[in-house]
């Protein structure tokens, strides 16, 4: 297991900065995953880790070694591709192999190897196959097999399951997270998906322009953002609005044309100032709904639009003139007449109180 250390990375394409003074360390055997809109800079920061690009300006370690300038094929990375990037013309097992042909590994050692590789994934009787001959899940086991038989430093995933469905893509989650942790790979792992995320990373990053806005375990990242962008981009919201009132430590009272609320800072190290603007951050599933107000973080509304999902309904609740997203478990307040007064509550620990 390696650590990967980056340092005032700085990449540019002509005048666009797509990576600007990014620093990050991922832990030896973390699975860290990079996440933010498109054009962010989450696959610069992944290709400049495999050595496709060579920053500008600044650094990157592997443990004590620096790669900064070092080509692809001496760092010893694997990787995988959103496509999947098989030999068509090759079986299962040659496209496997292929890695340790260029390295000039013997082929006892390369038939041992190969077959630990696609026994990991489940592939083993795949091996005489050609990959017209599976499904698009198999594939991407395939291809996970050759980036592991070179028994890489670390793994680097573009975009791996963005083609398959998504079945295939909760299998698959479990199953690299699964293969990572047996071999104690350090694994960077670039998606969109939010959920995916969540669900199998240890630690993630949000990135905008170039820049790294916030680092933290899924559960910190989500319950609490620093930042406005954070919290858009991570799972669904309701923004309020206000003015801080009063502030100790990490607690915030702040007033909004709803209400006043009690609650804590995104961002720990902020100080925002008595009187300035502040945005509440209150995730929909955080409210509960009652006939009867509450001392405080209780809205007086009304139910407009409401889906019922079974296990969940998802309601529009009209609050003066601002319209919440109220999300309520084992629904219970689904025949709510639209002129019936109810209030959404919260608890002081999810709202989130954001200064940027």
């Amino acid at each position: 297991m390696i650590s990967i250390q980056v340092d005032q990375l700085t990449k540019r394409f002509g005048a666009t900065v797509a990576l600007n003074q990014l620093d990050l360390r991922i832990e030896p055997g973390e699975l860290f995953f990079l996440l933010g809109p498109s054009g962010c800079g989450k696959t610069t920061l992944l290709r400049s880790l495999a050595g496709f690009y060579i920053p500008e300006e600044g650094r990157i370690r592997f443990g004590d070694e620096d790669v900064t300038k070092l080509e692809p094929h001496r760092r010893n990375t694997g990787m995988m591709f959103q496509s999947y990037a098989l030999w068509p013309h090759m079986t299962v097992e040659q496209n496997v192999a292929f890695g340790l042909e260029e390295r000039k590994v013997s082929k006892s050692e390369i038939t041992r190897r190969v077959g630990e590789a696609l026994d990991s994934v489940k592939m083993g009787a795949y091996a005489k196959r050609s990959p017209n001959q599976l499904s698009g899940g198999q594939q991407q086991r395939v291809a996970l097999a050759r980036a592991l038989v070179i028994r890489p430093r670390c793994l680097l995933l573009d975009e791996p399951l963005s083609n398959l469905d998504a079945k295939l893509r909760l299998e698959m989650r479990t199953e690299i997270r699964r293969v990572c942790k047996e071999f104690k790979l350090t694994t960077v792992y670039v998606t969109h998906d939010q959920k995916e995320a969540l669900s199998i990373s240890d630690r993630m990053a949000i990135l905008e322009d170039g820049h790294i806005l916030q680092v933290g375990a899924p559960v910190d990242v989500y319950r609490r953002p620093h930042q406005r962008t954070v919290a858009h981009f991570i799972g669904e919201t309701d923004f309020i609005a206000g003015t801080l009132r009063a502030r100790s430590g990490e607690q915030a009272t702040v007033d909004t044309a709803v209400g006043q609320f009690h609650g804590l800072l995104g961002d720990p190290a902020s100080q925002p100032s008595i009187g300035s603007q502040v945005t509440l951050s209150i995730r929909p599933e955080c409210w509960t709904l009652a006939t009867a107000a509450g001392d405080t973080n209780s809205v007086p509304g009304r139910i407009g639009e409401s889906v019922y999902l079974g296990e969940v309904a998802q309601y529009e609740f009209l609050a003066g003139d601002q319209r919440l997203k109220v999300y309520e478990l084992n629904p219970r307040h689904l025949g709510a007449g639209r002129d019936e007064v109810l209030h959404a509550k919260v608890e002081q620990q999810d709202v989130v109180v954001l200064t940027s």
